[in-house]
Parts: C-alpha cells; sequence; structure tokens
C-alpha cells in the first residue's frame, strides 16, 4: 500500500502545498486524515472545524485535483487516486486560506512517455488561471519507482551558491531557499530556547546530544527574543551605536546570548544525498551544531546562512540542532540602520537535500531584449556539481512550451537561445514565464520575465521607455514580531502599494526576505536591491567617519562578501532592476571594491550609491532630502552625463507629507530625473502596554532603551498596524497614472504618466458634484493607444445643466478587468474641474434684513460683568461679553436652556506642533515667539444700529503673548441678522521679536452636543494646504470621532481644508451650529475631542484619550501654515507658507 505524507511548506514563496507518495504500510484513513490534520497546524489561517465544510459546485480547486486524480489511476490502483483526492480535500478544507492558486504545470523533460497526456492539465487550468491573482506552479512528476510526487508550490529554483570566505565556516549562499531538492522546514514552531547576558554565561554544553533541555523556555523561530521576554528589550536609535565603539570589537560583557535547540528527522531514503542546513536571517552571529558536533560559525544578519552537515545528520533517526546566537559581532558595526536593535533568528530555517553526484549547484539566468526590444535572447549559465546532461524548457503564462534544449557538460553548461517576440516584463505589465532546469534526478524551476536596461542618453530606461520610479523605501517591520515578518503581512502591503500605486521598492537597507522579491515578480514592482550596509553611527564617534571602516582596507572583504549575498541570492529576480552599494556608509575604497565585484558579475544592471555623491563607484547620482528648487537645477543642467534619483524623499514623519507634488511635477519635467523613493513606507511601533494594561505602540525610549532617538522610528506613509496614513492617500494621488490638466469646452485634455503601457485597460466614468447635489453620469471613451508620457484628449458627451451654485466636473479613471492586485472597477486616477465658482456671502439670503426680524439688544450685569444681550424673532438668543469682547453665549428657541457655546470665541494663530514643526524652523520660530501663549486682550468694545436694521458690535484686540513685545492688532465686527451672526476679522502684526509664521489664522470654539459634522469642500480625509490633493470636492459627513487621525506620538491633525460650510450636528438630529465661508479660498475647518494643549503635552495615544472631552473644540480657519517635511528634509515650501507680516481679511457667517 502507499502511506501519503501532507507536508505544508509555510514559508514558500506563496503558501503551497506538497502531498507526496512514499512507500509504506498503512492503510488506515483514520490514520493518513490525523497526519493531514497535523500538517494543516502548520498553516497560517487554520479554521478549526473547516472539515467537511460544503464549497460550491465546480471549485476550481478541485476539479483541478480530479483531473490530477485521473491522470494517476492509469498507474495505480483507484484506492491510491481516492486517497490523492482526499489528501488535497483536507489540506484544502483545513487551510483558510485566501487566495485562488493559479496552478501551472511543468513536466520533467526524462518523464515516461505515459506521462505526456498530463499535459491537458495545463490546456484544463488556462480558464482558472485567467482568473486568479496567485502565479503558482505545479509540478507533477512520476518517478520509474512508482513514487507519485504532486507539488503545488511556487518554489523558486536554486539560484547562487558559493563559499564563504570567512574562516571556520562553510556556508553555500543559495539565491532561493527551496528548490525541487527535498527540503524540511525546520522553524515555523517553538524551539528550546535558553537567554544569558552574554555568551560567557549559561550553559556552556547545551549542544551536546546529552545534555537535557526538557526543562527550558520556548520561543517561536522565526522571532526575535527581545520580543519574547528575554533581554533588555528592544532598542531605537537612529544612527549611534548604543555601545562604545571600539571597531572592530563589541563588548564583552553586554552581549546577549541566546541558545535554541530542536529535533528533526530525516528519512532513511535520503542518505546519501548532500544535507545543507539554511538560515535566512538570524541576527547577528550564529555557531551551529548539529548532534553535538560544530558545523561551523556566520554572521551577516540579513544574509542567508548554509551549512553542509551530510556528514552529521542520522538518516531515520532524531537529530538535534542547537544553535547559539549572538546579539553583537563584529559585523554589527555594518548593521547601524535606522530601526531598531534586536536579536534572534527571524526568518526561516531549512534542511534540503541534494542529490548526488550530479546536482545544480547554480544558475544565472539573463533574460534579455535585442536592441529593437522586439527579439528575446535567453542565456543561461548552469553550474553543475558533476558531469550531467541538463535540460531546459521554458513555458509562457499559460503553461504552453516555448522551447526546449539540452546539452552535458561539467563544471558548467550554458545555454544562449532566442525567443521570438517574447512578452515583455514590467511593473506594468509583469509577464512571467517559467524557466524549468533538470540534470539527472535534480530539477529546479524559477519565474523569469524578459527586460532590458539601459542608460540613453543619460536617461535610465526599461525596454526603452523611460522610467520613473514611484517608489517607498521599505523596512521589514511587524508591530509584534519586529524583523519577522509573516508572509501575508509582507504581501498585504505590497497590494496595500499597488493599490496606492506605488511602483517600486528600495529594500532599506539591507536584503529582503526573499519571498518578497518573488511576490515582487508578480505583482510588478520595480526593486533597487540594497546590500546589508550601513554604518552611519561613526559619523558621531569623531574623527574621519571613512576612514573606520569603508575607506579602510582590513574591511574590504566584508563589504565585497555582502554585495556578493545580495547579487547571488537576487539576480534571477526580475524586479531587481538596480543593485545598491547599502545606505549612508559615507565613501571609500571597498565601495569601489564592491561596485568592481557587481559589474565583474552582472553588467546588465546599474549600481546605486547615495554616498558616493561624485557617482564614482555608480552608475547613477544620488542625494537625499534635497529641496524642491534643487531637483529642478539638477534638471536643467545639462552637464551630467548620469541620471538622478532621490533614493529618499518627503520624510514621512506624522502628519505630512507636505510639498510632495512639486518634487514629482520635477521628476517628470526633467527626462534625467528618475524619481525617488519616500522615506519610508511603515511607522515601525512596537506594540505594548502600560502597567494599567493599555495598548499602544512604543517608540524609542518606551522599553528603558538608552540612548535613543525617541519617535523617530515612526516616519512611515503607514501607521505601526499596516493600515494607511492621509499621507499615503495623498501620494497616491500625486503619483497617479493619469492627470487631468486642462478643459476647454466639451475637451479634457489627459496625460498618461505610465512608463510602459497605455491607458487602454481603464475606463473612464463623469459625475458632477455641486453643493448639495450629484448628476451620476456615464462611461467617457479614452483614445486608445495614447503613450507613455504623452497627451490625449477625452471628448465630454453632452452634460446636463450643472447645478445652481458652485460645481465640479468629476473624472474617475479605474481597472476595467480584474488583475493580480486589484478588482476591476478599482480607481487609480482622478480628475475634477471647477463648472461654476462658489457664491459670495455678500448674496447669502442668511444676510437680508426684513424689519420684523431686527434683532433687539439689551445691556445686563451678569456676576459684575457687563454684556449684551441679543435677541432674535428667531427664538436665537447671544450674550456678548463686553469686558473680553467676545460671544460667550447662543441659545436657540428648540433649546432654549442650552448654551451651545462651552467655550467663547477666540483668535487661533497656533496649533499643535506636528513632527515635521518640530524638526523645521516653523516649530522653533512659534516657541520662541510665544505664539501657544497668545491671549487677545480687549482694547475697545462698540455697537450700532446699521441703517438696514441689522445689529454690529465691533470689537478691537491685540492678540500678544507674555514677556515679548509682539502683538496682532484686530479688529472684529458681529453682525447680527435674523438667525445668524456675520464675522469680519482684520487683522496687522506689529512690535519687536515678531514671529516669522503663523501655524493658522482663525477662529476657536467649543460646542456642546456634537455627534456629526456636514460639509461642502475637500474631503472625505484630512487635508491641509500643501496636503489635499488626495481629497475630492463633494458633500461630506463624518462622525466627530472619526474626523480626528489618531497618529501615533499625538500632534495637530484632522483639519478639513477648501471649505465653503460646514454643519455641526446633534446625535438625535438638528443643527448645532453652521459657519459659512462662502468663496474665501483656502478655509476649513476642524474640529477635535482634543484642545491643542492636550496634544501638545501628550506624548502617546494613550495619555491622549484620559483627556477626551465630552464638548468639541472647533476651529474656523481661515488659512493655515503648509506642512512641510521638516522632521527630516526641506520646511514648508513658500508658496505655502503663512507669513505673520501681512494684512489679515476674512469673514464667515454662522446661523
Amino acid at each position: 500500500m502507499i502511506e501519503w505524507e501532507a507536508n505544508y511548506l509555510r514559508n514558500s514563496t506563496n503558501d503551497s502545498i506538497r502531498i507526496r507518495a512514499n512507500s509504506g504500510k498503512s492503510d488506515v484513513d483514520g490514520a493518513m486524515t490525523d497526519r493531514l490534520i497535523s500538517c494543516g497546524e502548520h498553516m497560517e489561517g487554520i479554521l478549526p472545524g473547516s472539515l467537511g465544510r460544503k464549497h460550491p459546485p465546480g471549485w476550481p480547486w478541485l476539479r483541478w485535483f480530479n483531473k490530477v486524480c485521473d491522470l494517476i489511476y492509469g498507474c495505480f490502483m483507484a484506492e491510491v487516486a481516492n486517497r490523492v483526492t482526499r489528501a488535497c480535500k483536507y489540506m484544502l478544507l483545513t487551510a483558510k486560506l485566501r487566495r485562488v492558486y493559479n496552478l501551472r504545470t511543468a513536466l520533467h523533460p526524462t518523464e515516461a512517455s505515459a506521462w505526456r497526456n498530463a499535459e491537458l492539465v495545463i490546456l484544463k487550468s488556462r480558464e482558472l488561471r485567467r482568473t486568479s491573482n496567485v502565479q503558482q506552479q505545479t509540478s507533477l512528476r512520476l518517478t520509474s519507482a512508482g513514487k507519485a510526487i504532486v507539488t503545488l508550490a511556487s518554489i523558486p529554483g536554486l539560484k547562487a551558491h558559493f563559499p564563504n570566505v570567512r574562516p571556520r565556516i562553510m556556508v553555500t549562499m543559495i539565491a532561493e531557499r527551496l528548490s525541487k531538492a527535498k527540503c524540511q522546514l525546520l522553524s515555523g514552531k517553538k524551539w528550546k530556547f535558553s537567554f544569558s547576558k552574554n555568551p560567557f554565561q549559561g550553559e556552556v554544553d547545551f549542544y551536546k546530544e546529552s545534555f537535557d533541555v526538557s526543562d527550558w523556555d520556548e520561543v517561536q523561530v522565526p522571532g526575535m527574543w527581545n520580543l519574547q521576554g528575554y533581554g533588555k528589550g528592544p532598542h531605537y536609535t537612529n544612527m549611534d551605536y548604543p555601545w562604545n565603539p571600539n571597531p572592530p570589537y563589541v563588548p564583552l560583557d553586554d552581549n546577549e546570548c541566546g541558545r535554541y535547540v530542536t529535533h528533526f528527522e530525516v528519512a532513511e531514503d535520503l542518505e546519501g544525498h548532500q544535507m545543507r542546513l539554511r538560515f535566512e536571517g538570524c541576527e547577528t552571529g550564529l555557531t551551529v551544531y548539529v548532534n553535538g558536533h560544530d558545523v561551523g560559525y556566520s554572521q551577516g544578519s540579513r544574509n542567508p546562512s548554509e551549512f553542509d552537515v551530510s556528514k552529521y545528520i542520522k538518516f531515520g533517526k532524531t537529530n538535534t540542532l542547537a544553535v547559539e546566537v549572538y546579539q553583537r559581532t563584529n559585523g554589527v558595526y555594518l548593521e547601524d540602520q535606522d530601526h531598531w536593535w534586536l536579536a534572534g533568528i527571524f526568518r526561516d530555517v531549512y534542511l534540503h537535500a541534494w542529490p548526488k553526484p550530479a546536482h545544480i549547484e547554480d544558475f544565472f539566468v539573463h533574460a534579455l531584449l535585442d536592441a529593437t526590444y522586439q527579439e528575446g535572447i535567453l542565456k543561461v549559465d548552469v553550474q553543475l556539481s558533476d558531469k550531467a546532461k541538463v535540460h531546459l524548457k521554458l513555458l509562457d503564462a499559460d503553461g504552453k512550451e516555448i522551447l526546449t534544449s539540452s546539452q552535458t557538460g561539467s563544471p558548467n553548461v550554458v545555454f544562449e537561445l532566442d525567443v521570438s517576440n517574447p512578452h515583455k516584463w514590467s511593473a506594468e505589465e509583469p509577464y512571467l514565464y517559467s524557466l524549468v532546469l533538470s540534470a539527472d534526478d535534480h530539477y529546479i524551476s524559477q519565474k523569469i520575465g524578459f527586460r532590458r536596461t539601459e542608460l540613453i542618453d543619460g536617461v535610465y530606461c526599461i525596454n526603452g521607455q523611460p522610467i520613473k520610479f514611484r517608489g517607498v523605501n521599505r523596512h521589514e517591520h511587524h508591530p509584534d514580531f519586529g524583523r519577522a515578518v509573516p508572509y501575508d503581512f509582507m504581501r498585504r502591503d505590497l497590494l496595500m502599494m499597488k493599490k496606492h500605486n506605488i511602483n517600486a521598492i528600495r529594500t532599506s537597507h539591507y536584503i529582503n526576505d526573499p519571498r518578497m522579491y518573488d511576490v515582487a515578480d508578480e505583482l510588478g514592482l520595480w526593486i533597487l536591491d540594497e546590500a546589508d550596509l550601513e554604518c552611519h553611527g561613526f559619523g558621531t564617534c569623531g574623527g574621519d567617519a571613512s576612514a573606520y571602516a569603508s575607506d579602510n582596507p582590513d574591511w574590504e572583504e566584508a563589504y565585497v562578501d555582502r554585495a556578493r549575498q545580495m547579487v547571488q541570492r537576487d539576480k534571477n529576480h526580475v524586479s531587481v532592476v538596480i543593485w545598491s552599494l547599502g545606505n549612508e556608509s559615507f565613501y571609500g575604497r571597498n565601495h569601489q571594491a564592491m561596485y568592481d565585484y557587481i559589474k565583474s558579475v552582472d553588467k546588465t544592471r546599474l549600481v546605486h550609491y547615495e554616498g558616493d555623491w561624485e557617482a564614482r563607484s555608480a552608475d547613477i547620482f544620488s542625494c537625499m532630502y534635497r529641496p524642491q528648487d534643487q531637483m529642478v537645477s539638477w534638471g536643467e543642467d545639462k552637464a551630467w552625463s548620469k541620471p538622478l534619483i532621490m533614493c529618499e524623499y518627503i520624510h514621512a514623519m506624522g502628519n505630512g507629507p507636505g510639498g510632495a507634488s512639486e518634487y514629482v511635477e520635477a521628476f517628470y519635467k526633467y527626462p534625467r530625473l528618475m524619481g525617488g523613493f519616500v522615506w519610508e513606507w511603515a511607522n515601525h511601533g512596537l506594540r505594548t502596554k502600560t502597567p494599567e494594561g493599555e495598548e499602544y505602540m512604543g517608540y524609542g525610549g518606551d522599553f528603558g532603551d538608552e540612548p535613543n532617538d525617541y519617535n523617530f522610528v515612526m516616519d512611515g506613509l503607514i501607521f505601526s498596524n499596516h493600515t494607511p496614513t492621509p499621507g499615503l492617500t495623498n501620494y497616491a494621488k500625486i503619483i497617479e497614472p493619469v492627470q487631468c490638466l486642462r478643459l476647454h469646452g466639451s475637451k479634457v485634455t489627459i496625460i498618461n504618466r505610465y512608463d510602459i503601457i497605455s491607458l487602454d485597460h481603464l475606463k473612464c466614468v463623469w459625475s458632477i458634484i455641486g453643493d448639495g447635489q450629484l448628476i451620476e453620469g456615464g462611461e467617457l471613451k479614452i483614445p486608445t493607444g495614447i503613450k507613455p508620457h504623452t497627451e490625449g484628449t477625452i471628448h465630454l458627451d453632452s452634460l446636463p445643466p450643472p447645478p445652481v451654485g458652485e460645481s465640479y466636473l468629476h473624472l474617475d479613471f479605474s481597472l476595467r478587468h480584474d488583475t493580480s492586485w486589484a478588482k476591476a472597477g478599482h480607481i487609480v486616477a482622478f480628475g475634477e474641474f471647477r463648472l461654476a465658482p462658489p457664491l459670495s456671502l455678500a448674496h447669502s439670503r442668511y444676510l437680508a434684513v426684513a424689519p420684523e426680524h431686527c434683532p433687539t439688544m439689551e445691556q445686563i450685569t451678569s456676576n459684575g460683568t457687563p454684556k449684551l444681550v441679543i435677541r432674535s424673532s428667531w427664538g436665537t438668543v447671544w450674550e456678548f461679553d463686553q469686558t473680553m469682547g467676545t460671544l460667550t453665549s447662543w441659545k436657540r428657541l428648540a433649546f432654549p436652556d442650552t448654551n451651545v457655546l462651552t467655550e467663547p470665541l477666540t483668535f487661533s494663530l497656533y496649533r499643535a506642533l506636528t513632527d515635521n514643526d518640530r524638526g523645521g524652523s516653523a516649530g522653533g520660530d512659534w516657541r520662541n515667539s510665544r505664539l501657544h501663549q497668545v491671549k487677545a486682550h480687549p482694547l475697545q468694545v462698540k455697537w450700532e444700529r446699521r441703517p438696514d436694521g441689522s445689529l454690529e458690535i465691533t470689537a478691537h484686540h491685540r492678540v500678544a503673548p507674555p514677556a515679548l513685545n509682539w502683538g496682532l492688532m484686530t479688529t472684529t465686527s458681529y453682525r447680527f441678522v435674523g438667525g445668524s451672526v456675520s464675522i469680519s476679522v482684520s487683522a496687522k502684526i506689529n512690535g519687536y521679536r515678531k514671529p516669522r509664521w503663523f501655524a493658522k489664522f482663525g477662529l476657536k470654539l467649543g460646542l456642546a452636543d456634537v455627534e456629526s459634522a456636514k460639509w461642502f469642500g475637500r474631503g472625505p480625509g484630512e487635508s491641509y494646504r500643501d496636503k489635499k490633493l488626495s481629497q475630492a470636492w463633494g458633500n461630506h459627513e463624518e462622525k466627530i470621532d472619526k474626523l480626528f487621525v489618531d497618529y501615533e506620538f499625538p500632534q495637530d491633525g484632522g483639519s478639513r481644508s477648501d471649505v465653503r460650510w460646514v454643519e455641526f450636528c446633534r446625535k438625535e438630529g438638528g443643527k448645532v451650529l453652521r459657519a459659512r465661508f462662502g468663496d474665501f479660498e483656502g478655509a476649513g475647518f476642524q474640529a477635535l475631542r482634543y484642545s491643542t494643549e492636550d496634544l501638545d503635552e501628550c506624548t502617546h495615544p494613550y495619555e491622549l484619550y484620559k483627556r477626551k472631552r465630552k464638548d468639541t473644540v472647533v476651529s474656523l480657519d481661515w488659512v493655515h501654515h503648509g506642512l512641510g517635511t521638516g522632521s527630516c528634509g526641506p520646511s514648508t515650501l513658500a508658496q505655502y507658507e503663512l507669513k505673520a507680516d501681512q494684512d489679515f481679511k476674512f469673514h464667515v457667517l454662522l446661523d
């Protein structure tokens, strides 16, 4: 009989299942089921009780498996086939898999002719492939011994193998962790663990087989021990080494050590194979023992390490793996990235079995295009362990065989084949072929794509087209697991990038988890792959920073080794288009050595390094955080022969970034500007709790870590829980691939900002939006074949007349069909044009006065304070404080005993500092000028009855801080008409030590019983002067609590700009107050449950929540100072500044 074993390879490229038939003697279905269920426990997203659930008829998974079983019937008894079917069903039902697999078939070239009909599987699965989101490959193979292997996997092939030069080590680095060699996952579970403060403490004999670890603790592998309750905990610095730097030495006493032990079994039939033990990532160094033998040592945290353990493995028996991990080695001086200092085995661990004597040691694929970009050249260099015949097969995305070839050789075989008119790969059309290689009993497969990268007249081009990187920097981070990022979590991030128009990733500042590159190949993302190298901390040590390591010949091999591991691991990924020599490591001879090595191996890709400002060891110039006008100057300068890329820009810390669109416009205007990568993708908060159990995302200093760089680790486009910030929404808008330029009569001029493709895959739908109105339209025809970076014209159908008042033509551009990253209908861009201007408040019907509605006024004294009481025939009663010169009470007929004002009207010049305010010049200017302490000092109050019967009160104030001489001289008139108050303000600053800017200019008040807000203007999300393009004009409504943006470091947020009117409403319905701004451009509002002081004084959200108010703090802002990117980069651009020394005039109508 046949014993069926199902092994779930949780950490392969995509969720995958391997079902293998082995010789055995079990014929009990129950035993098989138990095995399958046990195996399913390794699967992510397990669904208890899911066995036996019914799925819709014709479920694609089971249809495909039934076809496989039909084939198996041809060679094995029906009972075996039934077992396969049951095994598949159990595995699929046990796993709560969230994607539909794209099953592909690749036949082994030496397969028996009886199995040629398996090609039917390819043909029958085409329909399934067209609708799936994940490109999977299915390998179906029978051996002559009658063993059946059905592998459902996207398991990339062996890509690189070379000896590591470090002493005491026999390490091989392989480009991908899984090949069709047999593989056993050793991680994804708990390992025994013992912690010590340094390597000289603890159990020194722990690696011996006789050592008893039964009373040891257990930790999850992959995982960081700092996040599982061991050691000092996480430590954050931006650039400083958190110990006394004395390279190459590290502290002996302050060097945490973790000792791991796990057990595994190896099948007897693998004896005779070469057994390789592979660690994908371990921070920062490790010594490995197998069955009591010292196997070797390795360091380099984010680079893989592989050990030949063949002579130590016990086949058919239990084996013991012991690993000693050190938090700090001399290599840690090259791993000073702006991130948390953590430790542990944070990526997966595998045991590979390679057949002997011949197997594929390495291969390098060059899938290139000729100079016409029409014909393909497939060059494959295969390195062999022994002489063998190598078979090559290339399949297209539908599983159709494109070409085959075979050669015999040793130690290498080189294929160079022509491929006629291949589909080209790009980030916009990520077409992948399947390459299958085999040598004797060893075969591997790799997804490949045809493309060509080059410089043409100093312009960076791919497939002959100029490319603009609309990218982000991506650290590997999870709020609970640190650098041990689960596959699904990573994949979700890349899908989010695609949905927000991001087309490129810089792997800051190390090679990422290898599975990330598989997803980038599949979804379509350009990758700037960066070596695991940064020694920024030498910049604060004193002396010549480059002399410590970068320009020190003693460190040359360490530098080159990191370049070697990057290139050799990732060289076959089509998404990798640029190599990077690391980050912020100054510049020296060792960078030149890295460059020389890379060019000796791979001449098809460019090399990047920002620290080389003269591009001596790089093919492109690179910079960080330069102002927008410098990018324009560089673009206009014709003297440079190489292109320029901004490897870091628009620092996305807190509320921001502002001024991003000016960068992007420069990128597209000047051909040699390649684009840039936002710093950065995600906040890196770590989930923790206060002593009282309140959960929050911690940053530097929250874990007792000293020294630290505080909240500088919170600088991403997404929050620590990986949900989008308003900054990501705005970035998606400014980099959108379609932009609407002009409206001329019935013609709209658009521009295609894709780099490779036309707009034929999109559809355009129009609508007209007015104040309180929406006219839904239909689809407009986008001209076919609009080339990248060129303009086209959309002709409007006869549009209905716009509604009365201000109105806008709105155009949505969405996907016409499903893609691998989004469903049909997903909006990739929108544009809008004003059809009619807003109405002035001077023409408002609320200012029309009928004699019977003229308000009355009386003077009273309340608690010793003289007041004016104004009564409207509409039942509204106001109280005006004559001493303070402001409105203090507003009561309505519907609620005569309720004052809707919980705080009187006062001037507002300051906002709670944002991260960009603190880091830039504005925040210091405001605090030094005591803008946060200003008060309105009354000078004069007078009133009069106007000829139209309305009542007008005029108040003069000096709005000024303590201790300083400057002040803002203001004149405010309150005109009471019917149930409304028209407020006009004029102001001028005078005095000494004046602030350069105001944070805002407006009025602040408190409102009672407010549940929600409605408004006409930009929305529905947050917007500021220089961060508003993503918010479309329309009619919006939102709960007050949801207007607040819960930044992980409290700061100003939640403003809505370009607002015509806003109405604050009760929970039960009905208006509390409405503010109308008329045709004034730039006005807006903010409505929060927190005061400015609350936001300024709190440093964590949990502190802020304790101050949450029942009333609503409302700001009616006539204008805001822009946000900029001053936390690390240029401050607010001049056109978005709110200069204090100017005449201020504004008008608002309250009713």
